[in-house]
């Protein structure tokens, strides 16, 4: 599950790099250059290849609290019990089943565009293939394979976009162009294209750190020594990848391109099948299906893992009577259910962009109290678990427009909201400076976002729906926890867990 805990900069760089660019990322940098215009990819690409960045602090502390552990949550069952386990645990496989869903969906959108078979027929077909290889390899092969992809697909990158763009009529399109853009997508510090997915996405790509299952398993494989070096590496190889396909977007915008069936997700297959040649489109499909591969595999991975340790390691069986084959047979029969579910899922077409940033919503809720709980010795069980369900219970109706933001409301929401961008502000800051810089750097972004937001935020329902998820967790777990006057003893951490099958664990 976590591939004995060492392995070396190079492989495990490359994984976290490969399974941070998902197919789905690739489309959806492409659908924000389409759509917000030049500053899309950047609002993309940049915020996620810093967030990649963001993780590492947080990463070496929970190394150091559980060395050997599996997943996030196996931490969390030594730090709190059962509930807050599974919470997260529950999250974090809603998380990976609507990324292997999106993974999916840009799969099929590629055979269908590429070849004369249907959408459905491409979705199996990678869906097979995924399941196959990933059924009866381990972790340690995942890694391999993910170093061969990310070396395929920044090569790739290389060629294909320089490729599309002169043979889209190079310069001139910027001149000939420019027609088709709006004010506001012709402009790199466009409002429109930052609070509509700049914020939206920084507030969600920061959560993936902790809801992320693919990222924690790695984290947790990789040499202790290296995790720095990995995620500098990892955010460098990230950024340059996904930035530069989001500019084939913004081609297309200043080309007239229309999506086919008005499904953007259709937009990178569409300019490949229309400017690249026959050996062209051949490296084009493999760094896709090479993304799309490694992101998939990554997450059937960590879907067993999360079944094998957290389910049924820790809960079903207990560590002391684990039958490794039992744990095997539960591993291997969650992805094939996994697999499943993702298909049926993707034969809706989602829309990739909308289904990345909402993943990452949800999981905002668990930001707050997940690192909180590895640094403060006050949080409780209790405060953990309530701040979490309520952010959620606020968040749903937010985001899919069940409450209508108007009035008092409107308001409430807003000063909540603003509340969350002290919140993500802050807890950036926390990982690498400390909790008084933290602290600073939180109440100055309320204070000079405040004036500018309340009356006017609760108009970005996405950004509002996040912004609520962190701030009402925080607000609930912090209020919950400062009465508490027990402290945890965070040494205990690493005795409760680690290795099935050595005295770790206990």
């Amino acid at each position: 599950m976590t591939a004995g805990n060492n392995v070396g900069l190079g492989m495990s760089a490359a994984s976290m790099t490969a399974t941070w660019i998902w197919a789905s990322s690739l489309y959806a940098s492409a659908t924000s250059g389409y759509t917000y215009g030049v500053s899309g990819p950047i609002h993309y690409g940049l915020w996620g290849a810093l967030m990649i960045l963001f993780i590492y602090p947080f990463g070496m502390r929970i190394r150091k609290l559980a060395p050997h552990a599996h997943s996030l949550a196996e931490i969390l069952r030594a730090r709190h019990g059962q509930s807050s386990q599974l919470i997260l645990a529950g999250s974090n496989i809603l998380g990976s089943l609507l990324s292997l869903t999106s993974n999916f969906i840009a799969g099929g959108a590629l055979i269908a565009m590429l070849s004369p078979l249907s959408f459905s027929t491409g979705i199996l077909i990678i869906a097979t293939g995924v399941l196959l290889y990933t059924l009866w390899s381990g972790l340690r092969a995942s890694i391999l394979t993910d170093f061969i992809q990310v070396c395929a697909m920044l090569g790739a990158v290389v060629i294909i976009v320089p490729a599309v763009f002169f043979s889209a009529g190079g310069t001139e399109i910027f001149v000939t162009g420019a027609i088709n853009l709006t004010p506001e997508q012709k402009s790199f510090f466009s409002s429109d294209a930052f609070l509509n997915q700049g914020a939206p996405y920084i507030a969600a790509v920061l959560a993936y750190a902790i809801g992320n299952q693919t990222i924690a398993q790695r984290l947790f494989a990789v040499r202790p020594d290296m995790i720095k070096r990995t995620f500098i590496t990892a955010t460098v190889g990230y950024g340059a990848t996904v930035i530069g396909v989001g500019i084939l977007g913004v081609i297309a915008l200043y080309i007239g391109v229309v999506p086919m069936g008005g499904d953007t997700n259709n937009l990178i297959p569409q300019l490949a099948a229309t400017y690249l040649g026959k050996g062209l489109l051949c490296v084009f499909f493999i760094m896709v299906i090479g993304s799309l591969a490694s992101t998939a595999d990554s997450d059937l991975a960590a879907l067993s893992s999360i079944m094998m340790a957290d389910v049924y390691g820790r809960n079903l069986s207990g560590a002391a009577r684990v039958n490794p084959k039992t744990m095997l047979f539960i591993g291997r029969l969650t992805m094939i259910t996994a697999t499943g579910a993702a298909l049926f899922f993707a034969s809706n077409k989602f829309n990739i962009l909308d289904l990345l940033v909402l993943v990452g919503a949800i999981w905002g809720a668990l930001v707050f109290p997940v690192i909180a709980s590895f640094y403060w010795s006050r949080v409780t069980n209790k405060a953990f678990t309530t701040s979490v369900v309520v952010a959620l219970a606020v968040f749903f109706p937010v985001r899919f427009g069940f409450i209508e933001l108007s009035g008092g409301i409107a308001i409430v929401s807003d000063i909540l909201a603003v509340i969350g961008v002290g919140v993500v502000a802050g807890l950036m800051a926390f990982g690498f400076f400390g909790f008084k810089v933290a602290r600073v750097v939180g109440i100055l972004a309320i204070i000079i976002v405040a004036p500018i937001s309340i009356g006017a935020l609760h108009a970005y329902p996405v950004l509002t729906a996040s912004l609520l998820a962190y701030a009402i967790s925080t607000l609930i777990c912090v209020g919950m926890s400062w009465r508490n006057t027990e402290e945890f003893d965070f040494s205990t951490i690493a005795k409760k867990t680690g290795n099935f099958d050595s005295p770790v664990s206990v």
